[in-house]
């Protein structure tokens, strides 16, 4: 194990890699409830159980194929956003059923595999610019903060469903005292540079909520999908795998291959370039990359998580894919695919004991969120700010992904942006032809909705 993993080569040991891994499930956790609640929304009929069964299934295989292929401490899920795609646009808007939906979910999983083991995938990473690969990452880690303060209930979702906005007068609930202890008590040991120090903030945090919500009488936490902060009357919850395999493509006749085709294209898009900024992120924060920003491997990284795609909508727990959370353990040590089998495991123990892991409230991974986007803004110090032309672009990807709550729309306005002042400024050069090309996406992907409306009517 210790030649396989190389945890001498990264500096790391076993109990490190234990304690990080352990890190990444408790900040992850929270999906075996939120997937299951948002994909039930709109009326798909769907069995609570039985999709926090298949979401904790493929989180658990994907995530330690992710350790063992590609040795990253990188963990996969359900991607958040791409089951509200499935969700809201999919079954809402569009009208299809469930099993159809993750007929989509599958094809747009396949497509990108094959975009993976055709070179296409990685050329385009490869393709993007030092600086903007930075602030993707330091984009990434105001989102993951905005993500952090939105479980806190600092911040919660606008009007519409749109982006966190400031909750006025937060501050007098008991949960958000709870949360703030648990950030002051977790900062602390973050700054003491403590071993562990996330990991053992999401503890201490967790045993203050049951505490407090103990003298309430159990009242504080009673949202659906949310950790309860109090002890479950069972630990042990059967598993029901009844919607492994349930898809259909039968979304091409019902659509029409037009439509189809742009739900799929939406889908796709938003999971290309939602991972890849991830794994940039990622690989910067624990220092894999090269000084060219290159992560050496990338390909089989980007083939685990395309299949991890096409399994989610296989098992019905919608397009899986790597998770921004794996920051936490890697600030917790994390340095090698030992941290994910780890987490893998603990998922596939979820399914069994889902009662266990629904203990953990969203204040107590709060903390641990806010402090990872702390450590992942650091970046912006090696832009080049006196450089405009790459300076705007970059600014621009950092504020639009925790403003439009969106990696990918991020990414989008600093392609676009910097292709277009590029070649403005009579810098053209300086334009990979993918990047070129990858703007033109963006694009289209901006203006999917008009175009829809365009081609087919309404």
């Amino acid at each position: 194990m210790l030649e396989y993993f190389r945890l001498e080569q990264r500096g790391t040991d076993v109990r490190t890699e234990v304690v990080a891994g352990v890190t990444t499930f408790m900040t992850m956790a929270y999906i075996l409830f939120v997937n299951p609640a948002i994909l039930g929304l709109e009326g798909a009929g769907l069995e609570f159980g039985a999709v926090l069964s298949v979401t904790a299934l493929v989180a658990g295989v994907m995530t330690i194929a992710m350790g063992v292929v590609s040795n990253y401490p990188f963990a996969i899920a359900s991607g958040l956003g791409l089951n509200a795609v499935v969700a809201f646009q999919l079954v809402g808007a569009e009208g299809l059923t469930f099993p159809e939906a993750m007929g989509v979910v599958v094809t747009e999983g396949a497509i990108i595999t094959v975009l993976v083991l055709t070179g296409f995938r990685e050329a385009v990473l490869q393709a993007i610019p030092l600086e903007l690969k930075k602030a993707i990452g330091a984009g990434i880690g105001l989102f993951i903060a905005i993500i952090g303060f939105a479980n806190s209930g600092i911040v919660i979702p606008g009007p519409g469903g749109g982006g966190p906005v400031l909750a006025r007068g937060a501050f007098d609930s008991a949960r958000i005292a709870v949360f703030v202890g648990g950030f002051l008590i977790t900062a602390v040991l973050v700054a003491r540079r403590i071993k562990g120090s996330l990991l053992i903030g999401i503890v201490v945090t967790t045993i203050l909520a049951m505490v407090v919500n103990a003298a309430a009488g159990g009242a504080l936490w009673q949202d659906v999908g949310a950790g309860v902060a109090r002890l479950p009357q069972e630990v042990i919850d059967p598993p029901d795998f009844s919607l492994l395999g349930r898809f259909s493509f039968g979304y091409w006749a019902k659509l029409g291959a037009l439509s189809a085709a742009l739900a799929v294209f939406t889908l796709m898009l938003a999971d290309f370039f939602d991972t890849m900024g991830t794994a940039i992120a990622l690989g910067n924060e624990g220092g894999f990359l090269t000084p060219r920003g290159r992560l050496p491997g990338m390909n089989r990284v980007l083939l685990v998580d395309s299949l991890a795609a096409a399994a989610g909508g296989a098992a019905s727990a919608s397009s899986a894919t790597t998770y921004i959370e794996s920051a936490s353990g890697i600030e917790d040590g994390g340095r090698t695919g030992l941290t994910s089998v780890v987490t893998g495991v603990l998922f596939l123990g979820a399914i069994f004991v889902s009662p266990l892991a629904g203990i953990i409230p969203p204040e107590a991974t709060a903390p641990a969120l806010i402090l990872v986007g702390f450590f992942m803004i650091s970046v912006v110090r090696d832009l080049p700010w006196d450089d405009y032309a790459t300076a705007i672009p970059a600014f621009l990807t950092m504020v639009v992904m925790p403003f439009n709550f969106s990696i990918t729309d991020g990414i989008g306005w600093g392609f676009v942006s910097y292709t277009v002042i590029k070649v403005a400024t009579g810098r053209v050069g300086e334009v990979h032809w993918m990047m070129a090309a990858s703007s033109l996406a963006f694009l289209l992907y901006f203006g999917i909705d008009p175009i829809r409306r365009l081609v087919l009517g309404g």
